[in-house]
């Protein structure tokens, strides 16, 4: 069962992969880092195998640092991801990878707003 923290880590993570363009791909740690989890790329894996499957999040558009679709508990899953990426123009090449320097989308880590600070009357 899903605590409430896993369930806002999740709902950090699957902003980030909302923001991820048609046609480019992100690493599992990229996620990660601009979620604000640096070094914890697998628990962007947790949170995308734990959607629902009407979510509407992206999910194929997140790739392993190698540039390949990562492999799945149920098989068949992979080759989905492959095409759903195929259809949004990203190419792979002969060992089933995908350029990173091409299709990797370039993102900066949103700002936070600014904190108002109130000063008490003395």
């Amino acid at each position: 069962m899903a605590t409430a923290r896993s369930e806002s880590s999740y709902a950090r993570i699957y902003a980030v992969v909302r923001r991820i363009p048609r046609g480019r791909v992100a690493t599992y740690g990229q996620v990660a880092r601009l979620a604000g989890f640096p070094r914890h790329a697998r628990l962007v894996g947790y949170a995308l195998h734990a959607l629902a499957g009407d979510s509407g999040v992206p999910w194929q558009r997140v790739i392993n640092a190698k540039g390949e679709v990562s492999p799945r508990a149920i098989p068949g899953w992979e080759g989905l991801q492959v095409r759903l990426l195929e259809r949004e123009g990203v190419d792979f090449d002969a060992r089933g990878r995908v350029s990173l320097q091409r299709y990797q989308w370039k993102a900066q880590r949103r700002a936070r707003p600014a904190q108002r600070t109130f000063k008490l009357p003395i």
